[in-house]
């Protein structure tokens, strides 16, 4: 089946999607002062009140009701509700923290982290040039280990978690949407474990913060559910390769605004092992766009 020429409709739904989580660092910091637990719980809880009338207008409560039943089904769905969870907080946590940066550098690792686990898991082979590719984003993880004398834990955290979480979906065969929908619904019993706990504890911003506050956290199940639904139509209308370029947007983004903007410091060290990443994508998306032009 041949792939879908690219669509003025698709790429800008795309591009948009990615432009959307580069702009994510703005939000989040504005939540600065809000428990990251409590920004997830919040996440959870709105993205399933958004994901419901979807689901009701697709009809797709039956496929809702087949997916809770099947015990292995289940078993994905458990793994990907740990994952995506997981890697929301780290993320918050990252960039509330002052690790914009490290943010940035774990989405730069993710396609290079997919072309490692396709090796690992679906035993898929690598070109040379990905193979290049991989070597040089290590060494470049290894350059940051040995002269900075640090592990881009939050970094490698992100990539790894949302790889994982790539492949794990691929291997669900559960329709996208009914299965974020599931996800942030089997995660609502958590969302008000940490609700509990903030609130006896004394730190529940709901409670107590701003009405901009409150209305910030109700808009994350919007933040949360609209990139993901533009990037969904969006790749329909798309080439394989097209997507493999403009995923870089959002990572470009979050270095810039942690740079530029949020002043997190680059220093020499730093910037080479970046540099040596951007090289690596360079010719991981140079390698990928050959081979989809590449006639069967």
């Amino acid at each position: 089946m041949a792939e879908p020429q690219d669509s003025r409709a698709g790429l800008l739904m795309a591009a948009s999607a990615f432009t959307l989580w580069g702009v994510y660092p703005f939000y989040f910091k504005a939540l600065g002062h809000v428990p990251p637990l409590e920004i997830v719980a919040h996440r959870i809880f709105w993205s399933t009140l958004v994901l419901a009338p979807l689901i009701h207008l697709r009809r797709a409560w039956p496929e809702v009701m087949a997916t809770l039943s099947d015990r292995k089904l289940r078993w994905g769905l458990s793994a990907t509700t740990l994952l995506i969870a997981t890697n929301w907080l780290v993320y918050v946590v990252a960039v509330t923290s002052g690790n914009v940066l490290d943010a940035s550098l774990g989405y730069f690792l993710c396609p290079l982290v997919n072309v490692a686990l396709g090796v690992a898991f679906l035993k898929e082979r690598l070109s040379r040039a990905q193979l290049a590719a991989v070597a040089l984003a290590g060494a470049a993880v290894v350059l940051l280990i040995v002269m900075l004398g640090i592990v881009p834990k939050m970094a490698l955290f992100l990539a790894i978690s949302f790889g994982l979480y790539g492949l794990a979906k691929k291997r669900l065969p559960v329709d996208p949407n009914t299965a974020l929908f599931l996800e942030c619904a089997l995660l609502i019993p958590v969302g008000v474990g940490i609700t509990l706990w903030l609130a006896l504890a004394g730190s529940l911003q709901t409670l107590e913060g701003e009405p901009w506050t409150i209305v910030l956290l109700a808009l994350s199940g919007f933040v949360t559910v609209g990139p993901l639904l533009l990037f969904g139509m969006g790749a329909k209308r798309l080439r394989l390769s097209t997507i493999g370029v403009l995923q870089y947007i959002a990572p470009s983004m979050l270095f810039l605004e942690g740079v530029l903007w949020f002043g997190e410091p680059l220093n020499l060290w730093r910037l080479v092992a970046f540099m040596m990443i951007w090289m690596a994508l360079v010719i991981y998306t140079v390698d990928g766009v050959f081979r989809a032009r590449k006639p069967a």
